[in-house]
C-alpha cells in the first residue's frame, strides 16, 4: 500500500507508546514503577463530574457549535480578563479535543509549505511533527541546561529570520519543568517585537508551579504582540481532566476562525458533555488546584533530592509542570551485560530491564543527555522507583 508522504517523516508518540507498554507489563504481572505519564493521578474534582452527569440527565448529547458552546467560549474569555487583563470576545476563542488539537489546528491553518517553525530545545514531542504535517520547518534552537534550560533573548534573536513564520513559546515546559519568569518573558517578547512573525504560547501547565513562582502571559506583558499571538490551553493538567479531552486556543479572530474551519472539517464539535465538565471546571470555585499542585511540590522535592543523590546522575530542579530531566550523561560507557551505554534511550533500556522502572528517553525531546521522568504518581512510587535506579546504577560496571 503506498502512504501518503506526510505520514513518513513523522514518528508515533513515543510518550503514549511507553505508556501503553507500560500497561501491557503491569497487565502480565511486572511489578513495574512507571514515570512516563503526562497526566495528573488525581481524580477529576466530583464538582466536575457531577456537571457532567447534570448535563447528560438534560439530555446535552448533540451536536453543539464546532467552536464550543457559547457560555465555555465565553468563561474561557473572562478566564484571560479575569486573570491577565486580556480582552478577548467569545469569538476570539475556539474550543478542540485536548489542547494538542488546538494547536494541531492552528499549526494547519497558519503555516504553510516551507514556513520556519521555531521552536526551543528541549521541547515537547508533538512540537516538531505538528510543523511537518502543516510543511513547516521545524528550527530547533538547543537551550543549555546552565541557563535552566531557558532560551536567551541572543539566541532568540539568532535564530528569527525572514523565513520564520511562527515561534513556539511553553512556559513552564514540557520536559524540563522549566519556566519564565517576567524579566525573561519581557526580554523574549522585546526581540519578538523586533520580527513579523506569529507567536504561539503553549500555556498548558500555568497553574501548576512552585515556590512562589508567578506565571506571566507574554502578550499582557507586551500587548503589542496580541495581534500575532495566539494562547493554546486545557482543563487536562489544571484539573485533572485529560481524558476528557477539552483544550481551546485564544487569539486574534482572523487566526481562530481559520483554525475552527480546520477543525469542522476534522472532528466537529468537541464532546458536549465534556464541554458542560469544562464549563464547571473554569467558573467554579478552584480549590481543589492548589491542594493538588502542593502534592506535586512535595513530590518534585523528593524526586529532585533522590535522584540528584545518586552518582552518575544530575537534576535541574523545575519551577512547573510534574516532569523532572535528569541528565545521565556521566552513565554513558559505563557497562550493562558487556554492552556500554551510550545514549539517554540506552540508560532507559537499562533501567527497565534491570530495574523494572520506565521512564522516557531524551532523544525524542531533542536531548542526548537527558530522561524524562514524570512524578505525577503517589511518593510511595517515587521512593521505589529512585530505590531502584540508584541500585541498578550502582551496579553498572
Amino acid at each position: 500500500m503506498r502512504l501518503g508522504k506526510k505520514t513518513q517523516g513523522i514518528k508515533p508518540s513515543v510518550t503514549l507508546a511507553l505508556a501503553a507498554k507500560a500497561q501491557v507489563l503491569r497487565a502480565e504481572g511486572v511489578d513495574l514503577v512507571n514515570f512516563t505519564a503526562g497526566e495528573p493521578d488525581f481524580d477529576t474534582p466530583q464538582r466536575i463530574k457531577d456537571a457532567a452527569i447534570e448535563a447528560l440527565k438534560k439530555g446535552m448529547t448533540k451536536y453543539t457549535d464546532v467552536r464550543g458552546i457559547e457560555p465555555l467560549r465565553q468563561a474561557i474569555a473572562e478566564k484571560y480578563k479575569r486573570e491577565y487583563g486580556l480582552e478577548y470576545t467569545k469569538d476570539e476563542v475556539l474550543v478542540s479535543c485536548g489542547g494538542k488539537h488546538a494547536l494541531y489546528n492552528l499549526v494547519q491553518a497558519l503555516i504553510d509549505d516551507g514556513d520556519e517553525v521555531v521552536i526551543p530545545s528541549p521541547y515537547w514531542v508533538s512540537y516538531s511533527d505538528i510543523a511537518l504535517l502543516a510543511g513547516g520547518v521545524p528550527k530547533l534552537v538547543e537551550t543549555k541546561e546552565a541557563n535552566g534550560f531557558r532560551i536567551t533573548p541572543a539566541e532568540l534573536e539568532k535564530a528569527l529570520t525572514p523565513k520564520t513564520r511562527m515561534f513556539i513559546l511553553n512556559s513552564p515546559s514540557n520536559p524540563t519543568g522549566a519556566a519564565y519568569d517576567r524579566g525573561e518573558l519581557d526580554a523574549l517578547s522585546r526581540v519578538l517585537e523586533r520580527h513579523d512573525c506569529l507567536i504561539l504560547s503553549d500555556d498548558i501547565y500555568e497553574k501548576i508551579v512552585y515556590d512562589g513562582f508567578k506565571f506571566h502571559q507574554i502578550t499582557a506583558l507586551n500587548p503589542k504582540l496580541r495581534d500575532r499571538t495566539i494562547i493554546t490551553n486545557a482543563v487536562s493538567k489544571t484539573y485533572a481532566m485529560t481524558g476528557w479531552r477539552i483544550g481551546y486556543a485564544v487569539g486574534p479572530k482572523e487566526a481562530v476562525t481559520a483554525a475552527s474551519k480546520i477543525q469542522s472539517q476534522s472532528t466537529s464539535n468537541p464532546t458536549s458533555i465534556a464541554q458542560a465538565a469544562a464549563l464547571e471546571a473554569i467558573r467554579g470555585p478552584q480549590d481543589e488546584v492548589p491542594v493538588m499542585v502542593g502534592e506535586f511540590k512535595k513530590r518534585r522535592d523528593a524526586i529532585v533530592a533522590r535522584l540528584a543523590a545518586i552518582p552518575g546522575i544530575g537534576c535541574f530542579k523545575p519551577q512547573g509542570a510534574f516532569y523532572v530531566f535528569p541528565n545521565v550523561r556521566a552513565l554513558f560507557g559505563k557497562k550493562h551485560k558487556d554492552k556500554p551505554l551510550a545514549t539517554p534511550a540506552d540508560v532507559v533500556e537499562y533501567f527497565l530491564d534491570s530495574a523494572r522502572v520506565l521512564a522516557v528517553p531524551g532523544e525524542d525531546f531533542g536531548s542526548k543527555e537527558n530522561i524524562r521522568i514524570s512524578y505525577a504518581t503517589s511518593m510511595q512510587e517515587i521512593e521505589k522507583g529512585c530505590d531502584r535506579i540508584a541500585e541498578a546504577v550502582r551496579k553498572l560496571g
